[in-house]
Formats: structure tokens, C-alpha cells, sequence
């Protein structure tokens, strides 16, 4: 493909990522609403981290194929710096609960789990431990996963040493996936919604992933150890 016709592609690509993904960016926390609606099925303007996580993938995917022009017109780094500030938004809200983390590694109990969702404005909690199907590893494994990859990539999410230390937190926080039961990617169970958790392939694949993804990696510095 021709350089002109490749940046024209680009550029058809950005403005629609601009327009459907990054104009609903919220300007302080980084973090995308699930949804704009409010109805009678409930208020969906909160941000998921599952939904978060993989809505931002477009993003970095096209600063990725910027990375390539001699020339982006300073979108590669428009672009990459909105996916940290999504990934440094969601870190944010999860460490607000790493108590939490530590209670769950020593008994796996439900009621312990990270939110599996958060306020878009505020990354503060939206609803009580017991209010929802929290317990979903496969979103925390994803976001290990991404955070793994991206930071492979180049890009620099995690800043400190407390920032470093939670993360690995969070690969113990996952370790017992494969026997762990949780509410998964239906949130409450199962397809069925009983209300119960169980073990879930899906989490337990995606654990897997970021477990590989993590092993030997250096948040700080881009390299494997």
C-alpha cells in the first residue's frame, strides 16, 4: 500500500476513533462510560474495567500503525498517551481497594474482590460489595494482559514503586484462578444469572494469558527480567 493512501486510511480510522471512542473520555479520570444511556434498565454511564480495557485497544492499535509514518501530525502520541491515561485511570481505581486485594488472597471471598466497576468522573465505587457480581477475574486478568503488552510496546503506565508493588499484588490476586470461583464475563454467575459463582473458562484462560504476559516483565522500564 502506497504512503499516501495508507496515511488517508489512518486518518479515516482516526476520526472515527475520536469521534466515537475519545470524545467520551472523561477529561480528568481517563475512564469511558460503558454507555450514554439511562433507562429503565439501569445507568450504564459508569465505567466497567472489562469494557474500558477493550474499547481503549482500538485506540492503541491505531497509534501502533501511526508509529509508522515518518509523519503522524503528533497523533501517535495524542493517541498512546489517551490509552494511558484510560490504563493509569482504571490503576487508580483499583488501588483505591488494595485492602481488599489482601484480604482476598488470604480467603478468596467474593465480598473482597475489586469492583468490577467504578465511577467515570471519580473512579470512586458505584455500588456496595454485596450490590453486585464483583468477583470477576477474567476483567483483572485482561487488564494485566494489555498492561503487560502495552508497556512491551513502549508505552510507560506505571510510574512508582507502590505502583509496581500493587500490580504484583494483583498477579497474586489472579494466581488461584484456576480454582477460584467467580462470576465471570455474565457477572452473575452464569447465563442463567443465579446469582452464584462458579468456575469460569474464560477467567481461567485469561489468567493464564496474563500470567505468561507478566511473568519476568518490568513495568518500569519496558524489558523482561
Amino acid at each position: 500500500m502506497e504512503l499516501t493512501t495508507l496515511r488517508q486510511r489512518l486518518d479515516e480510522f482516526y476520526q472515527q476513533v475520536s469521534g466515537v471512542i475519545l470524545s467520551r473520555q472523561h477529561p480528568v479520570t481517563g475512564l469511558l462510560p460503558a454507555s450514554t444511556a439511562i433507562n429503565s434498565h439501569g445507568n450504564y454511564t459508569d465505567a466497567w474495567v472489562r469494557d474500558n480495557v477493550y474499547s481503549i485497544l482500538a485506540v492503541w492499535g491505531l497509534g501502533l500503525a501511526y508509529r509508522k509514518l515518518d509523519e503522524s501530525q503528533g497523533r501517535t502520541y495524542e493517541l498512546e498517551q489517551s490509552v494511558v491515561k484510560l490504563m493509569r485511570g482504571l490503576l487508580f481505581a483499583m488501588m483505591q481497594q488494595a485492602h481488599k486485594v489482601e484480604r482476598f488472597k488470604e480467603r478468596q471471598d467474593p465480598l473482597e474482590a475489586l469492583h468490577a466497576k467504578y465511577h467515570t468522573g471519580t473512579a470512586a465505587v458505584v455500588v456496595g460489595d454485596s450490590e453486585w457480581g464483583h468477583l470477576q477475574l477474567d476483567a483483572t486478568s485482561l487488564y494485566l494482559l494489555m498492561l503487560a503488552q502495552m508497556t512491551a510496546s513502549g508505552l510507560q503506565i506505571i510510574f512508582t514503586q507502590d505502583e509496581v508493588n500493587f500490580v504484583q499484588n494483583l498477579v497474586y490476586y489472579i494466581g488461584r484462578a484456576y480454582r477460584t470461583p467467580d462470576y465471570g464475563i455474565w457477572e452473575r454467575g452464569n447465563k442463567i444469572n443465579h446469582g452464584k459463582p462458579e468456575l469460569n473458562a474464560s477467567s481461567v484462560g485469561m489468567a493464564k494469558a496474563a500470567l505468561e504476559a507478566m511473568k519476568g516483565l518490568n513495568p518500569v522500564s519496558y524489558t523482561h527480567l
